[in-house]
């Protein structure tokens, strides 16, 4: 027997939508966080042409190299939460979201990165 939820093909696809939207955000957040962490060498490549410190140490690998975690882990969750929701469709329960949604979570990770890059920048910025 098929599910009333699924008797109107704009439910499923609207879930396929919000699924390729997380697949896009871990990918962004993915790209982004290389560039992140490709910054720290960069900026001890410019200390080296520069007169002054030869090295310049940064957490930017270690932010970035979260936010290409963070990307990966997005797209794992995003998975598992589209199956999750096409199997409740499927047996005709309803849609209940979640107080801790992906949305929520991702907001607080992006928060902190943002946090600790914005205090690294800070406090090691040219006076």
């Amino acid at each position: 027997m098929n599910s009333p939820a699924f008797d109107d093909p704009r439910i499923p696809l609207a879930a396929e939508r919000t699924l390729l939207a997380w697949v896009r955000t871990g990918l962004a957040l993915m790209g982004f966080g290389f560039v992140v962490a490709r910054f720290g060498l960069f900026l001890r490549e410019l200390a080296a042409v520069r007169p002054g410190p030869a090295s310049v140490e940064g957490p930017s690998v270690w932010i970035g190299a979260g936010m290409v975690a963070l990307g990966a882990a997005i797209n794992v969750l995003a998975a598992v939460r589209h199956v999750r929701l096409l199997r409740a469709l499927g047996a005709g329960g309803p849609y209940r979201p979640a107080v801790w949604s992906l949305g929520i979570i991702t907001t607080l990770a992006l928060a902190a990165h943002g946090a600790a890059l914005t205090a690294y920048l800070l406090l090691h910025s040219a006076p």
